[in-house]
């Protein structure tokens, strides 16, 4: 976490407590001791409120909780954050809006006082990250970092989709061409790899993740070369999830998924019984788990469908699918925890109803929620699959749903966001229209604040008394 330094502050030899104060009368605890010993027992005292007090501040500092990735610091789009506006417009709770240049669809990411974008200028050409301060939303630095030829691309997707991620101390961002770049705070290069050339007719959709010291990206392409159009409606094997040290960029390994489709999900981190983390990611038509530190490929299970967008989501002892094409779509809950190829055998239960292709799962105290594209919300039942409620939201939506404090926020095409209750009975909260304009990144929330991504600005949302 970023520290602060106080201005110094000059002490003055004095008998009385009370009269240590600085320019701007309020006390303050002098940085010498006094000389003549007379005030020992007084300094004592004054020190050990001084530690106490900063031990209380670095306890609050530390509950201000960041989000340092796609779907924030659980990967599941989940938040501790408890002072959240409820509700919002164009001129209420707004407390900064800025000018986002370029196109990108990829989620903001908060850490401390910065907030990290990519984008994409010169029509895809100039891959670009942009630091801004979290508290003003002034522009702190807008820099360059890949340079790339722009591929095919789906019309809705952008040429820098992937969210960021960071670790407090760098950046870490990947592009639609497969590189890969790590800039320090300063937005300074620490280092770039181009190992990975990425195409497809759709262009990247998933995000890399942090753990273990390892950027983990998966390489879930539909072709091989411009003009060859593999693997969309065709299986190959030509898929692979890559872990690059944070360090260096250089790659830590490599494996192969197997015969599997295109997808754009975001893989998550689960640790098993043993305490060994494992990747879990889900392909177009597989979901597996890969040893976090070594790549091995640990277990496979079939799950049918094509194009998957979708980011996987694991709880309860499950890790719940979804999404899907051409009749092969459905939402899956496998039991996780087995070995090699295990086809069905872990499958839990399946629904064919309420699917969601494109925004991403969100589970809640033992349920699953879902919105589709066209604006149908299900609840369900996370160890049974048994609808509890559906019940249709204005809107078209591409961004995943995030929670906090009992709250599920769903925030659609037009920036329109639907608060409900996060529970299995359906109450929605508040409708805040914020501005019609595109909207398809998801939210961040971080330190009291709801960050929203429309096509040209970006938004911090906050009580206005904070």
């Amino acid at each position: 976490m970023a520290t602060s330094s106080m201005p110094p502050i000059r002490p003055r030899k004095i008998r009385d407590l009370s009269r240590w104060k600085n320019a701007d009368n309020r006390r303050v605890i002098p940085r010498g001791k006094p000389s003549d010993g007379e005030h020992d027992f007084m300094w004592t005292l004054s020190r050990t409120k001084w530690v106490v007090a900063m031990a209380m501040l670095q306890a609050f500092m530390a509950r201000a909780e960041n989000w340092p990735e796609f779907r924030g610091p659980t990967r599941q789009g989940l938040s501790s954050e408890k002072d959240l506006p409820l509700t919002w417009s164009a001129t209420d709770n707004v407390l900064w809006k800025t000018t986002v240049p370029g196109v990108s669809w990829s989620t903001p990411i908060v850490w401390d006082n910065r907030v990290f974008l990519t984008t994409a200028t010169e029509e895809g050409q100039s891959c670009r990250i942009v630091a801004i301060d979290a508290q003003t939303g002034t522009t702190v630095w807008n820099k360059e970092v890949i340079r790339q030829v722009p591929r095919k691309k789906e019309t809705r997707n952008s040429y820098a989709t992937p969210t960021p991620v960071t670790d407090g101390e760098r950046v870490y961002a990947c592009f639609s061409d497969g590189s890969f770049v790590a800039v320090n705070f300063n937005g300074d290069i620490v280092w770039t790899n181009r190992d990975y050339p990425f195409y497809s007719q759709h262009g990247m959709g998933a995000s890399p993740v942090l753990s273990g010291g390892l950027l983990i990206m998966t390489m879930d392409a539909s072709s091989e070369g411009e003009d060859k159009l593999i693997g969309w409606q065709k299986p190959w094997d030509k898929s692979f999830v890559v872990a690059l040290d944070i360090k260096t960029g250089k790659q830590r390994w490599k494996t192969m998924r197997g015969v599997s489709r295109i997808s754009h999900g975001t893989p998550t981190i689960w640790t098993g019984p043993n305490g060994k983390p494992q990747i879990v990611s889900e392909a177009g038509d597989v979901v597996q788990g890969f040893d976090r530190d070594t790549g091995e490929r640990l277990w496979t299970s079939d799950v049918a469908g094509e194009g998957k967008v979708p980011s996987t989501v694991v709880a309860e002892g499950l890790v719940f699918t979804s999404g899907g094409y051409r009749g092969r779509d459905s939402i899956k809950a496998f039991r996780l925890g087995g070995q090699g190829d295990l086809k069905e055998t872990n499958l839990v239960w399946e629904q064919k109803k309420g699917i969601n292709k494109v925004p991403s799962l969100i589970h809640i105290k033992s349920h699953v929620f879902a919105v589709q594209d066209t604006g149908m919300a299900s609840c369900f039942i996370a160890d049974s699959g048994d609808i509890v409620w559906q019940e249709r939201l204005n809107g078209n939506f591409s961004a995943s749903p995030v929670a906090a404090n009992g709250h599920i926020y769903f925030l659609d095409n037009n920036g329109t966001t639907t608060v409900i209750e996060a529970g299995p009975s359906f109450k929605v909260l508040a409708k805040n229209p914020l501005v019609i304009e595109p909207v398809q990144a998801s939210m961040a929330i971080a330190n009291g604040c709801i960050f929203i991504r429309t096509e040209k600005h970006l938004y911090c949302m906050g009580k206005a008394t904070r």
